[in-house]
């Protein structure tokens, strides 16, 4: 038996739960500085002069090296010890805080929410790492991740109406300051009851797999944000575009011939896995505009305070946060796809509402709360089946790949519906429409399902 495996199976119950608080509060953290900054952008923008076109650059200069280095993060902690990158992550994480909260321009700010980034993807899979080894038993550990599933929904739900109240009572810089003493307060639960472990068998790092990925992203979403404001035709544009299509084929053309790649090319060849990849992506584009796009333009366009625009979208939070456990009961008894259609449709519902629901006249804030609170049960709805079907389309080895490539694709959705929002929001009122991703990006979601339904997966019925 593996040392640490001792260590795990001698803890109390109470010892074992408390190991679970302290190590969703990283996962509550994480969640709540994406939602949280998103209501501060306009505040940002006025305080720094960043083009709206640019601000999505404050929100996915911490997503693209969170979503890059999440695999990365995992591998390193399995061999170097969990609780010790868990803490680096923490402190990384802080240290990066202060220097958000005390940026004098954009280009420090941004520089900052990257290496906040870094820190935050040490935090979340690492801390599951802990809680996963720690909590063997079926039954606890399946409450376990039930608990850390809602508090990932408490944290999008807190995130909106805390950063409207910290911007509008402390400046935007609150929505920084605000994370120093809650890492302060996790170091010192973790240095008290989290205890080390470690891998029996810890993947080796994939460097060239790493950076190679990092420039996919990097590029991707930069052609999103900047093409627009450059134009389709400039130097820069075109020469992004030529390296994003260089790399892909080097990527896939590496990545196979390792033996223990970063992300291995052949995982795609089931056709579930693929799906259930795709649709994260799609999912958490669809959150990403509509959280964007409603906040900042309620605000921009219609003179809505930071307090007021958190608030009107606290309905899709608490739409998430309710659907996800939700979710989880389904998939147990129809399988994947009936919550995976569901979420789709309520993605092109909500969207659709949100499309009508401002105008000249004003917003409408019937159909602005029904369209957030249907957007959010979409999210929410998703959550069990996406992670279901990738886990079990795949070899029982490959599940924790599994669980740490649809993490990467729900932040890399975060990431391009940023960048899309924030193109879009440069339009002022009439960027309103754009909410219409949102429903098309459901139509997607049920398209994919139907056809990995249609083509046999056994993870569309009941399990």
């Amino acid at each position: 038996m593996h040392p640490s495996q001792t260590t795990a199976t001698a803890l109390s119950p109470t010892r074992r739960w408390t190991v679970l608080a302290v190590c969703a509060s990283a996962l509550f953290l994480v969640g709540l500085d994406t939602t949280v900054v998103t209501v501060a952008l306009p505040a940002v923008g006025d305080g720094l002069q960043v083009d709206p076109g640019q601000l999505a650059w404050v929100v996915d200069a911490y997503t693209v090296p969170f979503a890059g280095l999440l695999i990365t993060s995992g591998a390193l902690a399995d061999r170097f010890g969990r609780r010790r990158v868990f803490c680096t992550g923490l402190v990384i994480f802080a240290a990066a805080s202060l220097a958000c909260a005390l940026a004098p321009t954009a280009g420090m700010l941004v520089t900052a929410r990257a290496v906040q980034g870094v820190g935050a993807s040490m935090l979340s899979p690492v801390a599951l790492a802990i809680v996963v080894h720690v909590i063997t038993e079926p039954r606890e550990r399946a409450l376990a991740v039930g608990v850390w599933g809602s508090v990932f929904g408490l944290s999008t739900a807190v995130g909106p109406v805390a950063g409207g109240l910290l911007t509008d009572t402390v400046g935007w810089q609150g929505v920084f300051w605000i994370n120093i003493p809650l890492v302060a307060a996790a170091l010192a639960l973790v240095a008290r009851f989290v205890p080390e472990s470690r891998a029996g068998q810890p993947r080796r790092p994939d460097i060239p797999g790493q950076l190679l990925l990092t420039l996919l992203l990097v590029c991707g979403v930069g052609l999103l944000i900047e093409g627009p404001r450059l134009g389709w035709s400039s130097p820069v544009t075109v020469t992004a575009v030529l390296v994003l299509v260089v790399t892909v084929p080097v990527f896939v053309l590496t990545s196979s011939r390792r033996a223990e790649p970063l992300l291995d090319p052949g995982l795609f060849r089931f056709l579930p896995f693929t799906g259930a990849v795709v649709s994260a992506v799609v999912v958490f584009t669809a959150f990403s505009v509509m959280l964007v796009l409603t906040t900042v333009l309620l605000q921009d366009a219609y003179g809505w305070s930071a307090t007021a625009a958190g608030t009107a979208a606290l309905p899709a939070a608490l739409g998430a946060f309710v659907g996800a456990p939700v979710s989880g009961l389904l998939v147990g008894r129809t399988g994947a796809g009936t919550p995976l259609l569901v979420s789709g449709a309520c993605l092109a519902a909500g969207g659709l509402l949100l499309s009508v629901a401002a105008g000249d006249g004003g917003v409408d804030r019937v159909l602005l709360s029904a369209g957030c609170l249907l957007t959010g049960t979409g999210v929410g709805l998703s959550s069990s089946p996406l992670t279901t079907t990738a886990v079990n389309s795949l070899p029982a080895d490959r599940a924790g790949v599994a669980g740490g490539v649809t993490s990467t694709a729900r932040q890399v959705g975060t990431a391009v519906g940023a960048a899309v929002a924030g193109a879009l929001a440069a339009g002022g009122p009439g960027a309103w429409t754009g909410t219409l991703v949102t429903a098309v990006c459901g139509v997607v979601v049920i398209v994919v399902t139907l056809i990995c339904c249609r083509s046999g997966n056994s993870h569309c019925g009941p399990r």
